[in-house]
């Protein structure tokens, strides 16, 4: 008996499988919820949806959008090889259109989101968020720096990218105009959230069609001028390894100077009062351009963009309402760019014309168009006392999808250092060509 028990006591406990199991959930997040939590959460969702209760208002329909987006984004972020090329946006934008396309969206779900995106007008409070933070959120000594110094690349590679682009275009049937507008553009716009979005609502204003099928048509040139971009950047910092006279290491120009355009914003503690600052200030930039585009002709969104590039040039606004700006930014991008990009998906994006737009002819402008981009970046940063490979690593970043494109493009480089030289050449860069393709498609119609 004594014997017995002490062989039962001194057996080593045995975690269940369960047990295991349960731990490795929760370690596993998917967004910011644990895997627990957002099961839990989608359950609810679905079962509102199927039971004909979610609230057809921004509550239900954010609900849906915020969902999926952090699922797609998940699986965007972690599928090998689609993680490289921007695999969160080819996810939340191609899914969602496929799901409505294969009529596989309930009816309910189409309604709220439809409601929050456009009855709501979601959209236009997300995009003043990211305009006035982005332009605003960016100090002033890297703004006017690192524009100054990235201006001759970005210019040349721009004009090289439209030359290459539109030739090319032409041996393929492409008119001119249909090449610099809908293709070379929505490349160079600053990328889905900040660049098509708001150039797919001033050309729907000016050519008064649809949005949706401006947007299904400028998409797959935005993603392809990325994964070009990516797919270059990483063949670049192979060449700098084996080419030491060109590769800086990380380092831009050549007189070490780089210093002064570090971080475009070092990290500081939220305040919440400067976060309803930055809502209210962004809010009212977007009511400002609404108010003068009548005056101007210029799409209310554009307006916006030149209105807070002037603010921040003249330094009217105090420091800590352009943090305000910045953390806002900061906010709405962090946990709602997925939510925006399925929405595009749903409502935006046919997938019909999605599939048909990937033919021989417009891979080849848009692989032509940022080939002959970073060529002029590489050869006139080597011209400026530039190093080579960092210079054409930046203009790269010209036809990236915003931030998360600049990220995987200096990701695929391993040069994350040069970051804030790749926001002036994807948010300034983007949002001057915006406001020029929209002045030109104004005049020309």
């Amino acid at each position: 008996m004594a014997d017995t028990t002490y062989r039962t006591a001194a057996a080593p406990p045995v975690a269940s499988s369960s047990t295991r199991l349960s731990g490795m959930l929760a370690s596993i997040k998917i967004g910011p919820l644990p895997v627990g939590v957002y099961i839990a959460a989608a359950a609810v969702c679905a079962a509102a949806v199927y039971s004909g209760k979610l609230p057809n208002d921004v509550i239900g329909g954010l609900s849906l959008l915020m969902l999926l987006g952090l699922l797609l984004g998940k699986l965007g972020q972690t599928i090998p090889v689609l993680k490289q090329i921007g695999g969160t946006a080819i996810l939340c934008l191609f899914v969602p259109a496929a799901i409505v396309s294969h009529g596989l969206m309930p009816e309910p779900a189409l309604k709220a989101i439809t409601t929050t995106f456009r009855t709501a007008n979601f959209q236009y409070f997300f995009i003043a968020c990211l305009v006035a933070g982005s332009i605003l959120g960016m100090p002033y000594r890297v703004l006017v720096q690192g524009f100054i110094r990235m201006f001759v690349p970005l210019l040349v590679g721009t004009l090289a990218a439209v030359s290459v682009g539109i030739a090319i275009g032409l041996l393929f049937s492409h008119s001119p105009k249909d090449t610099f507008f809908f293709i070379i553009i929505p490349i160079i716009g600053g990328g889905l959230a900040e660049g098509v979005l708001p150039l797919s609502i001033a050309y729907s204003e000016i050519l008064q069609r649809p949005q949706g099928d401006l947007v299904a048509q400028m998409v797959p040139a935005a993603l392809l001028g990325n994964v070009v971009a990516i797919v270059c950047a990483g063949l670049l910092a192979r060449l700098g390894d084996t080419r030491r006279d060109i590769n800086g290491r990380g380092m831009l120009v050549k007189s070490g100077d780089d210093d002064i355009l570090g971080e475009a914003r070092p990290d500081q503690p939220i305040d919440l009062g400067l976060l309803g600052a930055g809502i209210v200030l962004s809010c009212v930039l977007f009511v400002l351009g609404m108010t003068l585009a009548p005056f101007t002709g210029i799409p209310g969104p554009i307006m916006m963009i030149i209105a807070a590039v002037a603010l921040k040039l003249t330094k009217i606004l105090p420091a800590e309402m352009e943090l305000g700006a910045y953390q806002i930014n900061k906010f709405m991008s962090t946990n709602l760019t997925f939510a925006i990009l399925v929405a595009m998906g749903t409502l935006l994006v046919s997938w019909q014309q999605l599939v048909a737009s990937f033919n021989p002819g417009y891979i080849m402008i848009c692989t032509a168009a940022v080939l002959a981009m970073i060529a002029s970046g590489f050869y006139v940063g080597k011209w400026l006392n530039m190093y080579p490979v960092e210079a054409a690593m930046v203009t790269a970043c010209h036809s990236g999808l915003g931030g998360t494109g600049d990220v995987a493009i200096l990701g695929a480089a391993d040069r994350m250092g040069l970051m804030a030289f790749a926001q002036i050449a994807t948010r300034v860069g983007g949002a001057i060509m915006i406001v020029i393709a929209t002045l030109l498609m104004k005049s020309l119609s």
